[in-house]
């Protein structure tokens, strides 16, 4: 196949977060044409849900909501991520085929094993590029990497600045933009300088240093953590309240986990997973599917790190995700952290689900304000001294 023929292949992933900016990077390295469908919307969840079975997890509704509109805008091939084990996502793909088919479409369905690690990437490119060029793919695999740990640091500075800051809108106004330096990449020198210029932008939000922030991590399914329309935007909702967030589960650390290989990491380096077969063995002793084991050990490690709360974020009738939250309540009889469980589907509504939100960030503000009360100032450990001082003075 000549370069020219592969430019005319259109290859579409579904959205899951900003995903997509690093998956366009990296074909455009090995010469395909990218295809980015619009941005998961209502429409998107309608047609998935309209063609899914009832029962199906959020995350493979939304997911062939994007195919379809993929295909109808002119991809010629969707490519799906699977995976091996107990979760669903091992049979998203067939399942996804099959009714891609019954509705008549006629684009070509690929496939990335993921805990294949480097060697399923290249496997991947190779089946979809029809070449055999190790050097170039692992240039591309390269590029995906960096611009997705990109994407990661990115949305951690956008939580920083949410949470503090003056004018509301005005972080997300500039990671918007930010985002777009990123979109421009071709190749890893571009994406140095991008990164530069990426974090000026976000340093131009005016924020109010002595503001009150809570700190607050996020788990649960991957898919709705990362993903804002999933999870109804909680992390812009929470920064509104003050509130500054952090992903336990993210693309950039899954990545660590079953895609670069361990030579490549510093020697010190602890994964997720790694963190969670040690910090979840108490409640968890092996791996259950999805994202159970990690979500078990966030827990204990949020509140290990004096977090002021964590948000369990869970797709409707996941299993995984369903046996974590029966943990949870043990948990809490050992860990002085209040722990918010949120269960997500197309039937979710808004106002509930703020209310609860408002509610959990309450609860944790007054739980701060108290302790901080309790703790003594630095004025009053020296008066007590003082006092002590005088009173052994006085006897003697």
């Amino acid at each position: 196949m000549t370069k020219e023929e592969n430019k005319k292949i259109k290859v579409a992933f579904p959205h899951m977060g900003t995903i997509c900016i690093g998956w366009a990077a990296a074909l455009r390295k090995v010469g395909i044409e990218p295809y980015i469908p619009p941005y998961t919307s209502k429409k998107t969840l309608s047609l998935g849900t309209k063609y899914s079975p009832e029962a199906v997890c959020l995350p493979y509704k939304l997911i062939l909501g994007n195919f379809i509109e993929a295909i109808e805008g002119g991809a010629d091939y969707v490519a799906m991520i699977t995976s091996p084990g107990i979760c669903r996502l091992g049979e998203y793909g067939t399942n996804i085929q099959e009714a891609l088919q019954d509705l008549g479409y006629n684009a070509n369905y690929i496939e990335l094993s993921l805990y294949d690690g480097i060697k399923g990437v290249f496997d991947f490119l190779k089946r979809l590029t029809k070449k055999n060029d190790p050097i170039l793919f692992a240039r591309a695999a390269h590029l995906i990497i960096r611009t997705i740990f990109l994407l990661d640091d990115l949305d951690t500075l956008l939580s920083y600045y949410r949470a503090r800051e003056i004018t509301f809108g005005e972080a997300e106004k500039h990671y918007k933009k930010a985002l777009r330096l990123v979109s421009s990449v071709k190749n890893t020198r571009m994406l140095k300088e991008a990164r530069k210029r990426a974090f000026k932008e976000m340093a131009k939000t005016e924020i109010d240093e002595k503001r009150e922030v809570l700190y607050v991590d996020l788990t649960g399914e991957i898919f709705l953590v990362c993903d804002k329309f999933s999870n109804q935007n909680i992390e812009r909702e929470l920064g509104k309240m003050g509130v500054q967030t952090r992903r336990s589960l993210t693309v950039g650390s899954f990545l660590k986990d079953a895609i670069i290989p361990k030579i490549f990491r510093k020697r010190d380096e602890e994964t997720h997973l790694e963190r969670a077969e040690k910090m979840a063995k108490p409640y968890l002793m092996r791996d259950i599917g999805g994202d159970a084991l990690e979500c078990v050990s966030d827990v204990a490690y949020a509140n290990k790190k004096g977090k002021d709360g964590i948000i369990h974020i869970s797709p409707f009738t996941c299993m995984p995700e369903i046996m974590s939250q029966n943990i949870f309540p043990r948990m809490r009889e050992e860990h002085d952290i209040p722990i918010l469980s949120l269960v997500m589907d197309e039937q979710t509504g808004k106002a509930g689900y703020l209310t609860r939100l408002e509610a959990f960030v309450d609860l944790m503000r007054r739980k701060k304000r108290k302790t901080m009360q309790q703790v003594p100032t630095i004025s009053e450990i020296k008066d007590k001294t003082e006092e002590t001082l005088v009173t052994t003075n006085e006897s003697k």
